[in-house]
């Protein structure tokens, strides 16, 4: 295995692990993420439950494909949804250094993007 394939597979392993992580995380309702959905007008726990279940099935889904395929529309989703979850923490009032934690969080899905390959057209998005 060449150089660039075993680095592309460190991604999409670390990717992987990190959205399966937070994906578990989120099924299994995290108490502060609940939380935190108050502070953007979503008062009802009941609500804010279930809207957490569906990232955290979304996040482990993406997890599962980047294993399968690192599709660049989903890498390019990873890197936004991470560098949004890694802001979010000084937003309800965490320190700035929670998010400068966190920057792996979204740099690992762009990393990955970036070697294999920004796209040329909108085809290319899905590939």
């Amino acid at each position: 295995m060449n150089n660039t394939k075993l680095v592309e597979w460190v991604l999409r392993i670390s990717v992987a692990g990190e959205f399966i992580g937070h994906g578990v995380f989120a099924l299994q309702g995290k108490k502060d993420w609940i939380g935190w959905f108050a502070q953007f007008g979503v008062a009802d726990t009941g609500l804010a439950t279930q809207i957490l279940f569906f990232v955290g099935a979304m996040d482990i889904a993406l997890a599962l494909l980047v294993l399968i395929k690192p599709v660049r529309l989903v890498l390019l989703w990873m890197t936004f949804w991470g560098l949004w979850t890694a802001l979010l923490r000084p937003v309800v009032g965490m320190p700035v250094w929670d998010f400068v934690e966190r920057w792996a969080n979204w740099g690992a899905p762009l990393a990955l993007l970036l070697l294999v390959g920004w796209p040329k057209n909108l085809k290319e998005w899905f590939k």
